[in-house]
């Protein structure tokens, strides 16, 4: 399993505008893309901070997102963001959360 996360800074104000394109814009398009599991957003205490983590089948799963549907998303998150978002990927080594040990010996 791999993980995307993406780190931006929340426009002042924002948060039920973020939270609403969230929920009815960007979740949308990421639930069609093949390989797409689930998506977890936290904000900081400062409302400021906004961390997604997107999880994915596989690394190509997340890769074909990247390329075809994340330049939309990032157009929509436009009005909600201060700057450019920073994307950082991750293989999923454990999870308690999705009971599932990925990458354990055979």
């Amino acid at each position: 399993m791999f993980a995307r996360k993406v780190s931006m800074h929340l426009k002042a104000n924002n948060r039920n505008e973020l939270k609403r394109k969230l929920d009815t814009e960007i979740v949308p398009l990421m639930r069609k893309q093949k390989g797409f599991l689930d998506e977890v957003t936290f904000l900081h205490f400062s409302g400021k901070e906004v961390h997604t983590y997107s999880l994915w089948e596989s690394a190509e799963h997340a890769e074909a997102y990247n390329r075809e549907i994340y330049p939309q998303v990032t157009k929509l998150l436009a009005t909600a963001i201060e700057g450019t978002p920073r994307v950082q990927t991750y293989e999923i080594f454990h999870s308690t959360f999705l009971k599932v040990l990925v990458g354990a010996p055979a």
